[in-house]
């Protein structure tokens, strides 16, 4: 049987996060920028072993606002700026439909969270998830991961006590303010843990 313990996991939502988010939604390759030093955050975390997944709404597929080969553009993207930095996603999990259509994969439900620990036979329980929004961390916490949260997306737009707002409505949450601050935080979470008592550090 497959040690859970093995396997370590971060699961990061894509628009707000990893790349600028859009009003009008992120619809072509074009309209695909990454956040300043997000790449490079995800490439660290890879060198510390990290296997990155992203789950990640996907509602504009089914408003017709782009197709399949589009979203397979923008994530070919993602591929190739971040192989350049030494780094990769292992997978992308996305919800294609949109609000009325009544999935369970579709976040603040956690159906993606839940596919993905089938995958990586993980213990979400031990799995940090990072997002920009409510609905990000309301799905963290619904499949038991760690929520997150960044100050860039729609954080990113919050005055400093409608942060704490948002944040306090999900027990547990972390705030940080970017991706890359957040790989900061974990590599030196598990520099300490693994240093162990009476090391120095």
């Amino acid at each position: 049987m497959r040690d859970e313990r093995d396997v370590k996991l971060v699961i990061l939502d894509r628009d707000g996060t990893i790349n600028e988010d859009r009003d009008d939604y992120v619809k072509s390759a074009d309209e695909w920028v990454p956040l300043p030093g997000a790449l490079e955050a995800i490439a660290r975390l890879n060198h510390a072993g990290y296997h990155v997944v992203v789950a990640s709404n996907q509602s504009g597929l089914g408003r017709g606002l782009f197709d399949m080969a589009s979203l397979n553009a923008m994530h070919a993207k993602l591929h190739q700026l971040l192989a350049k930095q030494g780094g990769r996603i292992d997978a992308v999990f996305f919800c294609p439909h949109a609000p009325d259509e009544r999935c369970e994969c579709r976040k603040p439900l956690p159906g993606l969270m839940e596919q993905i620990g089938d995958r990586y036979g993980a213990d979400l329980r031990q799995v940090p998830m990072v997002g920009d929004s409510l609905r990000d961390l309301q799905a963290a916490a619904a499949a038991g991961c760690e929520p997150h949260l960044v100050r860039t997306g729609k954080a990113g737009q919050l005055a400093a006590a409608q942060l704490a707002q948002l944040a306090a409505q999900v027990e547990g949450t972390i705030v940080h303010g970017d991706l890359s601050a957040f790989a900061d935080y974990l590599l030196q979470r598990e520099h300490v843990h693994d240093s162990g008592p009476g090391e120095l550090t």
